[in-house]
């Protein structure tokens, strides 16, 4: 697999890949004590969370799990969900959506890696209303 572009995806380091199933791929980095996306859903998406260094907390349906480094999260469509690192530590992780059709979105509102300040630019009050505004067109359904 071939990496595409790496950004910057509400402060957190995501790296798409090109694949030739029906899924998206994606490694990421979460800084230590970075909070993650707003609690959401995907009505048509599957997504799955590898821990590969590290651990991070994922709310699932209003349950915490501590998931450390080997675990895996499995999330079928319709499952509220989000993720934070609370711990000292950056923690690494690869993602999968299936179908495909999910990496526009860390296109569309991340901010390209080597853009000045990229991090700092992806929190943004600005960057946070895009995604706000935007999420649904990516099956991602916000529940604030």
């Amino acid at each position: 697999m071939k990496a595409t572009e790496t950004f910057w995806v509400l402060g957190h380091k995501v790296t798409n890949y090109m694949t030739t199933g029906d899924y998206d791929f994606a490694i990421g980095e979460t800084p230590p004590h970075t909070q993650g996306p707003p609690p959401h859903l995907h009505n048509e998406f599957s997504e799955t969370f590898l821990i590969t260094e590290g651990e991070m907390e994922f709310m699932i349906n209003g349950q915490i799990k501590t998931v450390k480094t080997g675990e895996l999260v499995d999330l079928p469509p319709k499952t509220i969900h989000t993720f934070t690192n609370n711990s000292d530590s950056a923690c690494k992780w690869i993602n999968v959506h299936s179908p495909k059709g999910f990496r526009g979105f860390f296109e569309f509102v991340g901010v390209p890696v080597n853009d000045a300040n990229a991090q700092k630019n992806s929190i943004t009050e600005e960057k946070i209303k895009t995604v706000i505004e935007k999420a649904a067109d990516f099956d991602m359904i916000l529940k604030l």
